[in-house]
């Protein structure tokens, strides 16, 4: 053995050895420019360890973190038609769309899910922002059709997850008409006896703003969420006047009676379990004693309430 051997050959083989550094380990923070390993991103359901700002989560990433075990059923939504206008821009409006389910994984803007959290058996909605910016348009209002009649069905409170630049302007009119759609849906559910919650995310705009996300017999808002309908850019740009600081963020609507509850992200689980038993009639949560659900407690026909539904 000798120098060559012990030193030489090991260097020249670690050399030729060393592979690339992946990426997208790591992300920076939009708000306060740490960066963080993924790993810890998605161990804190992609909010900042350092300064607790919220970034983008997808609506499956979400239901993974909120359902018991991860566990959830996907509800079928109604396929609407797929170029009602024969809209055309920069691109086809059929290439939009699948350019959008190739770069998300996803069909469409929404998701729509049942389970059970905290023991809780709820259906859920959540929209998806990096699907051509949340917009809504037909299928979204059939998502939330479908959500609202299976809660319906099950005798379950609806939850939903709002992320949305608006109406989608592909689909014209028809986009628009999802704003009174909604609207019956969602009253269908109180004349159930059903609650209706909503959490507001980040941002939470336009006709979305002015129909179903504003709805809630509970509205909830994730931290410093922008929620309004026209931006505070336009509202400048047309009165002329700068605008109070923080105006149409989370904590500015809880001060002036918009919201109830402005929450993290981290803790949101905890709190809709709650507000979801409180109106359900049923008995507190048991914490830290809740196994795995199995292929029976996943079944949605499996998992009834099991309090007395209010108004009935």
């Amino acid at each position: 053995m000798n120098w060559i051997t012990n030193y030489v050959r090991p260097r020249i083989n670690s050399i030729f050895s060393r592979r690339e550094v992946p990426e997208n380990l790591w992300s920076k923070c939009d708000d306060c420019g740490t960066m963080l390993f993924h790993r810890e991103i998605s161990d804190n359901l992609n909010v900042c360890s350092n300064c607790g700002h919220h970034m983008h989560i997808t609506p499956r990433d979400r239901f993974r973190a909120l359902f018991d075990g991860g566990v959830f059923n996907e509800i079928a939504v109604p396929e609407p038609l797929a170029d009602p206008l024969h809209f055309r821009d920069q691109k086809k409006y059929p290439d939009r769309m699948r350019s959008a389910q190739k770069s998300t994984g996803e069909k469409e803007a929404m998701l729509v899910a049942a389970g059970e959290i905290g023991r809780t058996p709820i259906v859920a909605a959540a929209q998806d922002f990096s699907f051509m910016g949340g917009s809504m348009g037909m299928y979204v209002g059939n998502a939330i059709i479908a959500a609202a009649e299976e809660a319906i069905k099950l005798g379950r409170p609806l939850i939903l997850f709002s992320a949305a630049g608006g109406a989608r302007m592909q689909e014209g009119i028809l986009s628009l008409m999802q704003m009174p759609r909604t609207t019956v849906a969602v009253q269908m559910l109180k004349e159930a006896g059903l609650p209706y919650i909503v959490v507001l995310t980040h941002p939470t705009t336009g006709g979305v703003t002015a129909s179903y996300a504003m709805l809630g017999d509970v509205q909830i808002a994730e931290p410093n969420a922008l929620i309004c309908f026209a931006g505070p850019r336009v509202i400048e740009q047309t009165i002329r006047e700068r605008l109070p600081e923080g105006f149409q963020r989370a904590e500015y609507l809880l001060e002036h009676g918009m919201l109830d509850r402005v929450t993290d992200r981290r803790k949101m689980r905890e709190e809709l379990v709650v507000i979801c038993r409180m109106l359900m009639n049923m008995a507190p949560a048991t914490w830290g004693d809740l196994p795995p659900p199995g292929p029976e407690t996943s079944d949605s026909k499996a998992s009834e309430p099991a309090g007395k539904t209010p108004g009935k």
